[in-house]
């Protein structure tokens, strides 16, 4: 008996240790290729990256990101919580403008750019009826107006079309900010790109007739089972829906796990940091 609570013990430091130490901080590039253009459309390459919750310290993270710019995507696309405290901007902002894109860089901002992380218990995240934390307010104005001065265009709850194709970004849901009155209903041909932080949002943008809706806030779970997947995903999806590219109704949903964590749940388990290529080609592809 006592061998055998030994042996979980030690398992169970180990675990620990792993997530918290390893997995955490080794960082992948995801290939995704998604047919949702439409036919005879030339195909483009889509970088996303989410959920940084990145802190000035963090030299590893911000190498990986500066080494993205050789990826050479047509767009890059943040999907919000760049920063992980209020003393990062310049950190993060540095990071992410060294990328570069051919037709711009578009990005919504996260509940952890207005406000910083608060202790939790982890337990909150199985209620349904949980109610957002809010920390202190974070400089979210001074990130962006440092990410726009370096080519960045924020497009919280507006529109936006870039090489003709119809953009609408939406501020998080999550934490009731999103104003979906800015997102139209289908009324031409062309791709329709939907951006915003929160998945829970996904549903009604692909009523809404848009092709490829990229979202991120979820962390993929942060921690998921070999064979059964995230444990929580902190938003309305389906567990199966956490990370990934999935089909919601017509449209295609992307959503990243991200590459940070919150200062206080620095670990990942099965649920590596990531940052994606999104490979876009032609429907009849």
């Amino acid at each position: 008996m006592l061998l055998a609570l030994l042996i979980v013990v030690t398992a169970g430091v180990a675990v620990v240790l792993y997530a918290s130490l390893i997995e955490r901080n080794w960082f992948a590039v995801r290939h995704h290729r998604i047919p949702c253009l439409p036919p005879g459309t030339e195909a483009m390459t889509v970088l996303h990256i989410s959920d940084l919750h990145l802190r000035a310290q963090q030299r590893r993270k911000r190498a990986f990101l500066k080494k993205l710019a050789r990826v050479q995507p047509d767009l890059v696309i943040g999907t919000g919580d760049f920063i992980g405290d209020g003393r990062s901007n310049d950190a993060a902002v540095d990071a992410v403008t060294s990328i570069g894109a051919r037709e711009g860089s578009l990005y919504v901002l996260g509940s952890n750019d207005y406000y910083a992380s608060k202790p939790k218990n982890p337990l909150r995240y199985f209620s349904k009826k949980r109610r957002h934390v809010f920390g202190k307010p974070n400089p979210w104005r001074d990130l962006v107006e440092k990410l726009n001065a370096r080519g960045w265009q924020l497009i919280n709850n507006t529109t936006a079309t870039i090489d003709g194709i119809d953009i609408v970004g939406l501020d998080d849901a999550h934490i009731d900010r999103a104003d979906l009155s800015v997102a139209r209903a289908r009324s031409e041909d062309g791709f329709r790109l939907a951006v915003a932080h929160s998945p829970d949002v996904a549903e009604q943008l692909a009523e809404l007739g848009y092709d490829l809706i990229v979202c991120g806030h979820t962390h993929g779970g942060q921690l998921r089972l070999p064979g059964y997947g995230a444990l929580v995903t902190n938003s309305r999806l389906p567990r199966g829906m956490a990370r990934g590219v999935s089909r919601i109704g017509d449209a295609w949903l992307h959503v990243s796990a991200g590459l940070g964590t919150s200062m206080y749940a620095p670990i990942r388990f099965a649920c590596r940091p990531e940052v994606c290529v999104l490979e876009l080609v032609p429907r009849d592809s």
